[in-house]
């Protein structure tokens, strides 16, 4: 089937497709999910090219790995595990076995609990020695900081709970900075680290201990742990009835539907976490209902794969004109490669095609006077999917929310579109004449036929964050499944940090370097007589 899909983009390759959108393709290349638009009508993707990437599907048998992830299947083959963030999310649609076993009794108690104590931090029955509770610090990193810094950041027009900040760099600017803005009499810290010993968190978890220590006579009353190692979190002072686990089921990057979500329940409180919940669930039942050409997650998949591992695009640029997901392309960086940045297929064969491409972006309208300059005019294709709602959170500047979205959807168009040489010509021919003129209007063309998609929703909502959250988990999923291969481990990561820990010793002057490589060495050499 790749065969195929290979042998008929050569035969299209070069149309312009800016000649095919007209209205009845903007209708049949496009789908929705409740309140949501997904239009794809802007790629060069057709009929036929559809139908054989939904080929791909049934192929690889897309819809019975789909059924096996929500039924508690142990799709993660490589770490025996059951994948079931989607459990998190499942607020009445009933029982998910594991090994014959409900989790939903658990997974239910856990969301009560989460949401009682994050009313008594509000309302104020939870205290710290101080009073009221002004402060929630976050310590974590990667799937336990990317989303909910990302939500927190995303749902501010519902922030009404205390200030939420953010901590993941070893860095120690990163803790310090945050550390400097609150008060410890009055500050909750979360640390959130499933087995208690992940070192980036436990290294700034100690750290903020110590600063409490100076002001607070029982620290560990003011601190909270998003953990399943319940020794370790009672022998750092946390009380049990401020410990919130979750299962080996539910991965870091997939984690904040549950208690890794604590600080956005804290944020926006019980309802609006709920919200985003049943956006999610929504989701949900859609991908497991709709007719592949109907489907959303299915078909932002397959035009990802169409783009990557066919036209050979290496790279996805995530757009979002909403302000509000300014970190959305960085939680989808982790999200898409880390589950998909893979080299084997499940039976440990070499993959042959291109994993996941490179995920990467930043916000509209301040990516148009920073990168969009390559994308326009580079010799690069970068595929780019763009984001934007109808209406945005200040209604008195609805105006000027309506130049952001013509902003956007005119990207998109000027993507497609390009500007020829005689249209260029034409624009400065008032100025330059002759040889001059040919080279200016060079300067000033504009290839198109760039692909891009765009995601439109009316507003930015709780669900329907939960909704796009969702979308992209099950894209990834639909990806990894077409391309054969696990996207819910990620041992490409253990290495360094293996490495790091070898090294740690040789960097505090307790160990020579003699077992490093030649510049592994003189590097540490170099940053020892520096000061490290």
């Amino acid at each position: 089937m790749w065969d195929k899909l290979r042998a008929y983009h050569k035969t299209v390759a070069d149309r312009r497709f800016a000649d095919m959108v007209d209205a009845e393709r903007a209708a049949a290349f496009a789908t929705q999910a409740g309140d949501m638009r997904f239009d794809y009508a802007k790629t060069n993707i057709d009929d036929t090219a559809r139908d054989l990437l939904i080929d791909l599907l049934d192929q690889a048998d897309v819809a019975g790995k789909r059924d096996a992830m929500f039924a508690g299947a142990a799709i993660n083959e490589t770490e025996g595990r059951a994948v079931l963030h989607t459990a998190l999310r499942n607020l009445d649609g009933g029982p998910v076995l594991v090994d014959g076993q409900d989790v939903m009794p658990a997974v239910l108690e856990t969301l009560a609990r989460m949401g009682k104590f994050a009313s008594d931090v509000r309302d104020g029955r939870y205290t710290g020695q101080g009073g009221q509770i002004t402060d929630v610090i976050n310590i974590g990193i990667g799937g336990s900081d990317l989303g909910p810094a990302m939500a927190v950041k995303a749902l501010a027009p519902y922030h009404d709970g205390p200030r939420c900040h953010f901590v993941s760099n070893v860095d120690p600017a990163d803790i310090g900075a945050t550390l400097r803005q609150c008060d410890p009499t009055t500050t909750l810290v979360i640390v959130a680290s499933k087995t208690f010993t992940t070192i980036e968190t436990m290294t700034n978890a100690r750290t903020a201990l110590a600063w409490m220590r100076e002001k607070v006579t029982d620290p560990g009353a003011q601190f909270a742990a998003l953990s399943t190692a319940d020794d370790k979190t009672a022998a750092f002072g946390i009380a049990s009835d401020r410990v919130f686990g979750f299962e080996d089921w539910v991965g870091g990057r997939y984690s904040m539907w549950g208690p890794i979500g604590l600080s956005l329940m804290m944020a926006v409180g019980a309802d609006a976490f709920h919200a985003f919940l049943r956006g999610g669930q929504a989701m949900d039942l859609h991908f497991k209902s709709a007719a592949w050409v109907e489907n959303m997650p299915a078909m932002l998949a397959l035009v990802g794969i169409w783009h990557n591992q066919i036209c050979g695009y290496s790279t996805r640029a995530v757009l979002p004109y909403d302000n509000l997901l300014s970190r959305l392309p960085a939680y989808l960086q982790q999200l898409e490669m880390e589950s998909n940045g893979k080299g084997v297929s499940m039976d440990g064969a070499d993959l042959a095609v291109d994993s996941g491409p490179v995920v990467w972006g930043e916000p509209g309208t301040n990516g148009q006077h920073a990168f969009y300059q390559l994308i326009h005019q580079g010799t690069r294709v970068i595929p780019c999917e763009f984001l934007v709602a109808a209406r945005g959170h200040e209604d008195d500047l609805h105006h000027q929310h309506q130049l952001l979205v013509a902003n956007c959807l005119a990207q998109s168009e000027a993507l497609m579109r390009g500007r020829s040489l005689p249209e260029a010509t034409a624009k400065v021919a008032d100025r330059f004449s002759g040889d001059e003129l040919e080279r200016q209007a060079r300067h000033r063309v504009f290839a198109g036929n760039r692909p891009s998609t765009t995601l439109a929703y009316p507003q930015l909502t709780p669900f329907v964050l939960g909704q796009i959250i969702a979308l992209y988990e099950h894209r990834v999923f639909v990806e990894g499944a077409v391309l054969g291969i696990n996207s819910y481990d990620q041992w490409g990561v253990e290495l360094g940090k293996e490495l790091a820990t070898d090294l740690q010793p040789v960097i505090e002057g307790r160990a020579d370097a003699t077992s490093k490589d030649g510049s592994t060495a003189a590097l540490v050499s170099f940053l020892q007589k520096a000061g490290v």
